[in-house]
């Protein structure tokens, strides 16, 4: 018999982008919440990529690549503009931090 070896295990901070260690982590998991909540929107509405696309006002191949994860080239305030020409209202909440640590996320 094969022995097998413990896997090892890290705790995860909750953003898989700074546990990878890439620059502008922050950033990056408010664009991946985003674009989760486009995908919903799209697939709740039953919407092709196609007509998606027409709402957005980008080609059908751009939203098919971000909806794969290929979003760096937009910016947060770009794919709050698609969640309004989706028909959805976006509302940025300011409050004090939990317990001293403030955070940014998508709701």
């Amino acid at each position: 018999m094969l022995k097998r070896k413990a896997l090892e295990q890290e705790l995860s901070t909750g953003n898989v982008f700074a546990d990878l260690g890439l620059a502008g982590a922050g950033e990056h998991l408010i664009k991946a919440g985003l674009v989760v909540r486009i995908d919903r929107i799209i697939r709740q509405r039953k919407l092709t990529q196609a007509a998606a696309a027409r709402l957005m006002a980008i080609d059908q191949p751009k939203v098919s690549a971000m909806l794969a994860g290929q979003f760096r080239g937009y910016s947060v305030e770009r794919l709050m503009r698609f969640l309004v020409a989706l028909g959805h209202d976006v509302e940025i909440v300011v409050k004090p931090g939990k317990r001293g640590a403030a955070e940014l996320r998508v709701a």
